[in-house]
Formats: structure tokens, sequence, C-alpha cells
């Protein structure tokens, strides 16, 4: 890890700070920060490829590394600016912006800044595993790879079966138990972290092995206690109030399972 080629991140930190800056720019202009969901998505995608092509490893890890989070950062963006591109603002700005009702505009820009400080963060592994030495092994891309492909799966089914469940008129004010949000209240979040588990693989037999390991433990911890699950749980009790709460007490808020027959 001491010969890795540190100005790459010299260089994704200049990318987003000159990225969230413009998304800053647009919040500032449109009163609504639902685009810089989509620009982490985006930054995250960014910064493998650039990683990809900047890289000393093997052509078929860098490939990899290059394009495995690509795809999955178009889907998700895609589908978060699908969901609230044109939509009011998301209830946690609103609160930031109520909150912070002095100085509004240099908190967010500080906010925005943080954004793109957390995007390197998260594409560490990318950086990590583009310049590491040796050949991409099976035993290495065939897990990554069916790992990789049940997670953006996964995701997808639970975000479109959740959108046609919220298509239905007569559904409005009901708890979506159909599909996979059966078996768990956040199954997208699940399928979430899962990808970021996609990349431990890759690192099996680096000296950057703990890297991804170290990221998807984050990203589970942001999910379980950060801005996922906490802020999804609190709005969905305050919308759907008994219905949410039966939902709480029989089915598993993270890990897919059989839901219970009976509160817990």
């Amino acid at each position: 890890m001491t010969d890795l080629p540190y100005s790459q991140l010299a260089a994704a930190w200049l990318v987003c700070s000159l990225g969230f800056t413009a998304l800053w720019w647009h919040q500032r202009r449109t009163a609504n920060a639902n685009a810089v969901d989509v620009g982490w998505a985006i930054a995250i995608g960014t910064l493998a490829a650039m990683y990809a092509l900047l890289g000393t490893a093997s052509v078929p890890m860098r490939a990899l590394v290059g394009v495995l989070p690509a795809l999955w950062a178009m889907r998700l963006a895609r589908h978060i600016h699908q969901r609230s591109g044109h939509a009011v603002e998301d209830s946690r700005y609103r609160y930031l912006r109520a909150h912070w009702s002095e100085r509004t505009q240099a908190k967010f820009f500080v906010f925005y800044q943080f954004q793109s400080l957390a995007a390197v963060l998260f594409s560490l592994p990318f950086f990590a595993l583009a310049n590491q030495p040796g050949s991409l092994q099976p035993g290495q891309w065939l897990p990554a790879m069916a790992v990789w492909v049940i997670a953006v799966t996964g995701e997808t089914i639970a975000d479109r079966q959740l959108a046609a469940w919220r298509g239905q008129p007569a559904k409005a004010g009901l708890t979506c138990r159909a599909g996979l949000w059966r078996y768990s209240r956040h199954p997208n979040y699940f399928f979430e972290w899962l990808h970021w588990c996609s990349y431990v693989p890759l690192g099996l037999g680096t000296a950057a092995w703990w890297v991804p390991l170290a990221t998807q433990a984050l990203m589970l911890l942001t999910l379980l206690h950060g801005t996922g699950i906490p802020h999804a749980e609190r709005q969905a009790v305050l919308k759907r109030g008994d219905d949410y709460r039966h939902y709480q007490a029989t089915t598993n808020a993270f890990f897919p399972w059989f839901p219970s027959s009976r509160p817990r």
C-alpha cells in the first residue's frame, strides 16, 4: 500500500470537489438538494473509471474495477433521478434547511464538500484494486461477478416492486409487502450493501485485501445506523402509522427472512 500513486486520490478529490460545488450552486438556485444523491452515485462511478484508466494493475482487474462500479452507478443514479429528480425536496434536506436557519448556504456548501470527501472515501477500494500487482485469478473474479449480479439484480427488482406498489392509488397509505418487501423492510438497502461486498473477493491475495472489506463494513454501518434505515423508518411511521408499526413488528429490518406470523 505504501507504493500506491496517491496523486490519483488528490485528482479524485479535486474532481469531486468541483462537481459538488456545481451541485451546490444548482441547489442554491432551485432551493432543492435532491440532486446531491444522484451526484454521489455518479461521482463513485466516475472515480472508479478514472482509477481504471490510470491504474497499474492488470488489464482484466482494471476492466472490472472500471466497469462494475460504473454500471452500478448509472443504474442507481437513473433510479434516484426518476424517483426524486422533479419531486419536492427530500425531508432530510428540508430538515437541514430549517435547522440551518442562519448562514444556510455556507453550511450547505460545507455539507456538499463533505459529500465529495465521502465519495472519495467510498472509492478507495477501486483505487487500491486498480493499482495492485499480479494477475486476476478465477477465485477473485468469479465470486465477485456472482455477488455483483445478485446484488444489482436484487436492488433493481426491489426498486421496481416498490415503484409498482406506489403507483396503485388503492395502496395509498399502506406499507408495501410485495415481493422482496415481504422478507425485509429495506431490501433495496440490503442489496445495496451486498453490492459493496462484491469487491471483497477482488482483493483476495493482494496487499489491499482489507480496503474493500472495511468499505463494505462502513456502508453497513451507514445504512443501519446513519442516513439509511433510521431516517427511512421515522418517515414511514409518520406516513403510515400503525400499519408500518405492525410491519416493523413482523418483518426483519435489513437481512431478508420469512416474516413472523405474530409480532416479535
